[in-house]
């Protein structure tokens, strides 16, 4: 993620299931639509998650404006349908459009997705980089194209199928086609940021997504941890907590002065909750030393408390922004 000039135009976002890639996918779209400019956020497994962020109905195989930001900046959405995609294919280079459609209502392109996986993928990128090399008047249709990626166990292969089928085919459309979507993912103008929580499984799917991106050539951005969780104590409080050093004992009497019921019992269970607050945020400590070794630009994001709204991606944007603002490139 970088500020204005940036090369950076389209922006992978990807993660290890339930660190909530989709809203940061979502606030990075609001983030970079900021001041007037024109962002596509593009949602790539089907699960309409974008349109249940915004509160929309389900998203159509279309471009639909999801959100206005500050200076008239918008954020349009759309939630690609393979079977759409195809028939744009191959209305594009073979100008088959209507024997597409007579193929989808033969099921033929269904089973041709299914035994042929990968398929997909080449279809769901090919429609991205058209989204980010579209032209209008002589300058880009989007100032930016923000992808919700598959999860990091997936990412290198969805990335790169495209570039599989370029070694495939050795001349025609598919070939063309397939190098100039690989031309686009390797290059400057895209960053692959990772999305990751405080937490063990998530820091090293981090670091093994991170690896395998860079054996593939792929270009990586910022590492976004998602979530943070807030102290509540000052340091030394929290050390204290952690070594098991509050009791109960020592609360009753802030209790008992502030007319709380609950007596001896309540200020243990208080104890008890600071002390594995304290260890939490330890452990959560040590894993910040872990991220900061893959050496990437790193943002926070707070856990909010609530259910996620217009408002509070409006709150992870404005942390995004400041990220991007001060020179936090990819």
């Amino acid at each position: 993620m970088s500020p204005d000039p940036s090369p950076v135009r389209l922006h992978v976002v990807t993660g290890k299931g339930g660190t909530g890639k989709t809203t940061v996918a979502a606030a990075l779209a609001l983030a970079l639509a900021a001041d007037g400019r024109t962002v596509l956020l593009v949602e790539t497994e089907g699960r309409q998650g974008i349109a249940q962020l915004f509160d929309t109905p389900p998203l159509p195989y279309e471009e639909r404006r999801v959100a206005v930001t500050r200076g008239g900046g918008e954020v349009k959405a759309l939630a690609i349908d393979v079977e759409e995609a195809l028939l744009d294919y191959l209305d594009m280079f073979y100008n088959l459009r209507r024997a597409g459609r007579a193929l989808r209502k033969m099921g033929a392109v269904d089973f041709a997705t299914a035994i042929a996986p990968g398929l997909r993928d080449v279809l769901i990128t090919g429609k991205v980089k058209e989204a980010v090399t579209r032209r209008h008047d002589g300058r880009p249709v989007y100032d930016a194209v923000v992808v919700d990626a598959p999860p990091t166990g997936r990412i290198t292969r969805f990335l790169g199928v495209t570039g599989e089928m370029a070694q495939l085919a050795r001349s025609g459309p598919i070939k063309t086609q397939s190098d100039g979507v690989m031309a686009v993912l390797r290059s400057p103008q895209t960053a692959v940021h990772v999305v990751t929580l405080l937490e063990d499984m998530p820091v090293q799917e981090t670091a093994d997504a991170i690896a395998e991106l860079t054996k593939a050539g792929l270009p990586i951005g910022s590492v976004v941890v998602n979530m943070a969780a807030e102290p509540v104590l000052p340091a030394d409080g929290l050390a204290r907590a952690a070594d098991g050093g509050l009791t109960g004992a020592e609360l009753a009497p802030a209790l008992a002065a502030a007319h709380l019921p609950g007596g001896d019992g309540l200020a243990d269970a208080l104890a008890a909750e600071v002390t594995e607050h304290a260890r939490r945020w330890a452990g959560q400590d040590g894993l910040r030393a872990e991220v900061e070794a893959l050496d990437r630009p790193t943002v926070e994001l707070p856990l909010l408390t609530g259910p996620m709204d217009l408002g509070s991606l409006f709150e992870l944007a404005a942390r995004l922004e400041d990220h991007l603002q001060n020179g936090e490139t990819a």
